[in-house]
């Protein structure tokens, strides 16, 4: 059961092949992520990871949609000494974005939502909704920056076992808050060869009660025509956390990244 929502999205992934090959190539562009890692022996540990994302484009608009998934359990040793396996990371996502061309080239205008579910996270879940304009800041033949800023609206969940507390001391486990937000956004994209390619994102959630960062850096390699090998770093930083949770998380991930 714990591993279902993971199942579902590396199913979708067969399914959605299905459906944009049905479509003009120009039209659609689908790109799967899927990785794994199991041990066993003296260390007993399982990491599943999995994405998908789905392009639109269409004459006016060009539409991204994203849904993305990380489980994880390692072994641990309980006070009697007897070993289980706990679940130490779940953290799921989903995502869209709606980018209307002007008439000023590579400029758009765009609508976003999200939605995260982190079960180990500094919160519970975060949804948010934002509007605002992006350009592209660098248009080289293999070199592409991109930008984008706007206002947003954020609404999120405290850890039911969450610490905090609000300015009259009483407890926030569990409580939902909103806010006004600011976002921005720089996607970077580097071609260094036929075979290889580079990319940096970074955004950043500003708002009251929190900042909240989040950087990619990733390195993909070509395997054949469809098939790509892809690492990453991860970093996501909340300017405000609990006193038992760290403002900083770190993720390094090897997948298969797909794409038709």
């Amino acid at each position: 059961m714990k591993l279902k929502l993971l199942s579902i999205l590396v199913a979708a992934s067969a399914t959605t092949s299905a459906f944009a090959s049905e479509e003009e190539q120009k039209a659609w562009e689908v790109t799967s992520e899927v990785g794994a890692i199991i041990t066993s022996g003296n260390t007993e540990t399982t990491t599943l990871k999995g994405g998908i994302k789905v392009l639109h484009n269409l004459e006016s608009w060009n539409n991204e949609y994203k849904l993305d998934g990380i489980y994880k359990e390692d072994e641990v040793e309980n006070d009697d000494g007897t070993k289980e396996k706990q679940r130490t990371n779940e953290k799921y996502s989903i995502s869209a974005q709606g980018n209307y061309k002007l008439n000023e080239k590579h400029a758009h205008l765009f609508i976003y939502g999200s939605h995260v579910s982190d079960y180990f996270g500094a919160y519970r879940s975060e949804s948010v909704i934002s509007a605002g304009y992006g350009l592209r800041l660098l248009n080289e033949s293999n070199m592409k920056l991109n930008a984008e800023i706007g206002p947003g609206y954020k609404y999120f969940k405290y850890p039911d076992v969450s610490e905090e507390v609000d300015e009259n001391g009483n407890s926030l486990a569990g409580e939902y808050e909103g806010e006004v937000i600011a976002l921005g956004k720089l996607d970077f994209s580097w071609k260094i060869s036929d075979n290889a390619r580079f990319t940096q994102l970074v955004s950043v959630e500003y708002g009251d009660t929190n900042t909240k960062t989040r950087s990619e850096t990733a390195l993909l390699t070509k395997i054949n025509g469809s098939l790509q090998m892809k690492v990453a770093y991860n970093i996501t930083n909340n300017s405000d956390v609990a006193d038992d949770k760290e403002a900083t998380d770190t993720e390094t991930s090897l997948t298969l990244v797909y794409s038709f």
